[in-house]
């Protein structure tokens, strides 16, 4: 009479299942009771600086800073008023213009032609659509805004 194998593959087979519903089980628990420890959607997009960032940007919120822009010519001009309608005078202004061969944006630094606004002549064979951002600081808050020039 031949001997007869044993079949180990039955009980592996329900060890791995029997594993793989306990840790199922436990990541759902581990899911309803901790929850995920980021609560900010935008945490990722900003990388090492995000705790700077966002305080910067609330401290901007906080103040209430409104900015308008107007454009002449090759002239443009931002005025900076605070949430009391006040302007907001020596802040930093930097305009980064997107230009095709500089694709990180090149700064230009904005002048501050009396209180609260600033101004910047565009070099002249700056010509077309452009992407810029705008970029004010002051004290430690900073605002930010994407701009679609036409020139």
């Amino acid at each position: 009479m031949p001997k007869q194998q044993k079949n180990f593959y039955k009980p592996l087979i329900f060890v791995l299942l029997g594993s793989f519903l306990t840790f199922s089980v436990w990541s759902a628990w581990q899911a309803a009771n901790r929850g995920s420890q980021i609560t900010d959607r935008d945490y990722y997009s900003k990388g090492l600086k995000y705790n700077s960032t966002i305080i910067e940007k609330r401290a901007a919120e906080v103040l209430g800073w409104a900015l308008e822009t107007t454009i002449s010519g090759k002239t443009l001009t931002f005025s900076l008023t605070g949430d009391d309608k006040n302007n907001v005078a020596n802040a930093l202004g930097t305009l980064y213009l997107y230009l095709p061969d500089v694709p990180n944006g090149k700064p230009y630094r904005l002048t501050e032609v009396f209180s609260g606004h600033y101004q910047l002549l565009l070099p002249a064979e700056i010509k077309g659509s452009l992407r810029a951002r705008v970029m004010f600081e002051r004290d430690g808050a900073k605002l930010n805004r994407q701009l679609q020039l036409n020139l």
